[in-house]
Parts: C-alpha cells; structure tokens; sequence
C-alpha cells in the first residue's frame, strides 16, 4: 500500500512538474513567452522629443503677467508634429466626414456601401461603412439620395450646388479617466458594483451602472470658420483670404485656422481612429493614440533644450547675424512683410529649432489642451504638469479659456517668445490660432 501511495505521489510531482514546465519555462519566473520586442517606427510627419525636465516660465520679461513664477518639471517623451497642421492635411478630415455621411446616406438603400458580416460571416451591428466600394457623385442613382447633403435652392449664390458645411458633423467617443480615477468611483469588490457617479457633459450625475459610463460622445462640426478673416479684423479687406485661404491649392500648405479647441480635438480624434483602424487592418499592435499637447509640453518642445532661450532658436534676437528674421510675427510696429510674409506662411518656412520642430515662434499660435489659469503655475504638479477642464455649454467664460502658445503672424515679439502664456477662449475661432498633435511615447530610451 505504501509503494502505491510513493508511485501515486511521484506521478503527481512529474505531472505537476511537466505543467509548470509548459506554464513557466524551466519552473523559474521568466514572464509570458511570445511578446516580441517592441519597436516604435517614426511617426509620419512627426519628430521624437525626448524626455527631459525644463524651468518653465518666463525667460524675460513677460509682456502678459509680470509676476507668473518659474518651476522646474519633467516631461515624459512624446512625438510632435514637426509643423501646425496645414490646410491640406485637415481638408483630408473634412472630405473623410463628408464622405463617410454620404456612404451612409446610401447605404440606406444601396447596401454595398454598408458592411454587415465580417470575414467569417459573423453578423456586424450596427453595420460598418465600406470604404472600398467607388463613390460617385455624379451618379444618377445617386442623386436624389445625396440632395440633401447640398445647400437647398434658397440657400445657394448664384444658384451654385455645394455641399452644405453646416451638415458636417463628426462624432467621437471618448473615456473619461479622470472621472473613472476617483477614489469614490472605484469598482467596490464586496458588493461587485460601483458606488458613486458620474457627470455628464451638462453637468448631470448618473449612478456608475458598469465601464462603459466612462465613455462619453462629443459632436462637432468640422468645417473652419472662414469668416473669421473679416471678424477678426475692423475696417480692413480680407474678404479674398476668407473666400480662398481654406480651399485654393495655393494655401495647402499654408496653417489652417478658424478651427476651435473642440475642432482641433475632433481632428485627433479622427486621425487616432484613420490610424488605429489602418493597423487594424494589417493585424498590427498596439494603437496609438493623438492629442493636443499639455502646455508644458508644448514649451519643452520649443526650447529644445535650451534652457533660458528666450526663442526657439537659442538666441535673444528675431534676426540672425545678416539682418533676416527668423519667424513669421509682427515686427518695426506694423510693418507685416518685412519678415517675408503678409499673414500666415507655409509651414516650415524658417529653420528648424533643435528638437526638428518648425513655426514654433510665430506664423500662428497653437490650441494645448491646458486650461488657463493664471495661478496655474502654483498647483500644478512637476510631474507630467497639467490642468484640464471639460467646460459644460453653460459654464462662465473664464472657465472656457484654454492654453495657446507660440505668438502668431500679428504679434509683436513678446508674444512669440517660447515662455509667454496667452489664451483664447474653447468655443472661438481666430485666423491666428492653429495647432499641432503629439502622442505621447513609451519604452523609448534614446
């Protein structure tokens, strides 16, 4: 009986040995076997900035608030649009939205722009939009379905069909972490529920039912404001930038602007999505994702590491040693051109600061996704600094101001130096105001 009981018990220890074998290796810890080496390609358009830390702050005098602070903070590495997103890039948005509502439109009665079953016959609900199937405008079948996405008869100039802009909505969701960190909001293991609330966009709470009353969804019109050349401006005539700045080949490459901080966050949304979608596609892992820059961020990148520069490029001048200006503001009171520009220019018409970043002083400013608060440089923290605010529709003006940074083609230049804080406020739009992604990066040592 006891040899049984020593041939039983040397079979479970072999058993036991060969499953953790096949679970652990050689019995030792080595972690879970098959995950490759991570390897982050370059980012189109986008250049590395490593991390680091900076004395924030004014480097000189600043024009704005003489008494703003300095503060030593560090910055995890992140990628950076080396340029403001242009025109054409942004077109590429505006034609996405257009076309994705036209393919819906008809979808409703022509179902090969609609994709129902996946690739093994699954069913897909709701349905997807099938890219690949050809979209005609023109078509004759398809006109009376599309009549709605143009401006109606009463609405037209010179009875001139275009697509109604006012109908190009963009939709997104989004997860609120900052609400889903809360202590209060934190899944209770006991009662297998959560206990607190959370609030929505109009600032209504709602019992935490399961994950998802993290997710919230935004709509935004996509098209810029082109009026905002005239609105901006008091007795001058800019009707010819209004009418041809966002549309004529020969302003692609120029910043777009008359786009508010909403806008621009739509627009990294949809680029993480185009993205995230195409490596999808290829099996590729893992998705990345876009944002606007933290205002920290965002000056870390201008210095470039230089520490007390008052510009981008190192130097306590506008002009380099043979007399040229060295960004697009606004400089001898007045005189516009004399940078070589009249307002903004394409991008990347000057050098570039250390980091490989372009029009980091002047051209125009850029949306961050910081909060303006004048204090701001008090609270926050020196790790990854940053203040948010989700202002609601009904929330006072001061708590809509948002971060810009960098100065623009009509600033003098106090406002393009790399520590001057401005803002502008969410809901706005400006024919000086544009702006730029990151995404933030990890397992990058260099």
């Amino acid at each position: 009986m006891k040899k049984l009981f020593s041939l039983g018990f040397i079979v479970v220890l072999i058993f036991s040995m060969m499953s953790c074998s096949n679970q652990g290796g050689s019995g030792e810890l080595t972690g879970v076997p098959g995950r490759g080496k991570w390897f982050e390609p370059a980012p189109y358009g986008m250049t590395f900035i490593h991390r680091g830390s900076i004395n924030i702050g004014p480097s000189d005098q600043d024009a704005s608030w003489s008494e703003t602070p300095t503060k030593t903070v560090s910055v995890d590495a992140f990628w950076m649009d080396d340029t403001e997103i242009t025109n054409n890039e942004y077109r590429q948005f505006v034609h996405w939205v257009r076309d994705s509502i036209a393919r819906t439109l008809l979808g409703q009665q022509f179902p090969e722009f609609m994709i129902s079953e996946d690739r093994d016959g699954n069913p897909i609900d709701p349905p997807v939009i099938n890219w690949q199937e050809r979209l005609e405008w023109d078509n004759p079948d398809y006109v009376d379905v599309l009549e709605e996405m143009y401006y109606q008869e009463n609405d037209r100039f010179f009875n001139k069909k275009e697509i109604d802009s006012r109908k190009l909505f963009y939709t997104y969701y989004w997860i609120d972490y900052q609400q889903a960190a809360k202590r209060s909001n934190m899944y209770n293991y006991e009662t297998q529920s959560y206990d607190g609330v959370v609030y929505d966009r109009s600032g209504q709470s709602k019992p935490i039912e399961s994950r998802s009353s993290f997710i919230f969804s935004e709509q935004v019109n996509v098209y810029p404001d082109t009026l905002c050349w005239i609105r901006d401006y008091t007795y001058s005539y800019n009707e010819p930038w209004a009418t041809r700045y966002f549309w004529h080949p020969g302003f692609d490459d120029y910043p777009v602007v008359g786009v508010t901080w909403t806008q621009a966050k739509a627009f990294c949304s949809w680029r993480t999505r185009l993205h995230n979608e195409y490596l999808l596609s290829k099996r590729e892992q893992p998705l990345q994702d876009y944002r606007l820059p933290t205002e920290v961020e965002w000056e870390y990148a201008a210095r470039g590491e230089k520490q007390i520069s008052m510009y981008p490029w190192g130097g306590y001048y506008t002009r380099d040693d043979q007399g040229r200006f060295l960004a697009n503001f606004k400089p001898l009171r007045g005189n516009y051109v004399e940078d070589g520009g009249m307002a903004t220019m394409k991008v990347g018409n000057y050098d570039p600061n250390k980091f490989g970043l372009y029009d980091m002083a002047g051209n125009v400013a850029e949306w961050t996704i910081t909060a303006y608060d004048e204090s701001a440089y008090m609270y926050m923290h020196d790790f990854n600094p940053n203040f948010e605010y989700n202002a609601k529709p009904d929330d006072p003006a001061t708590m809509k101001r948002k971060v810009i940074r960098g100065g623009s083609w009509k600033d003098i230049a106090s406002f393009v130096q790399t520590s001057t804080r401005s803002y502008e406020y969410q809901d706005t739009t400006k024919s000086y105001i544009g702006f730029r992604c990151v995404r933030s990066s990890f397992g990058n040592e260099f």
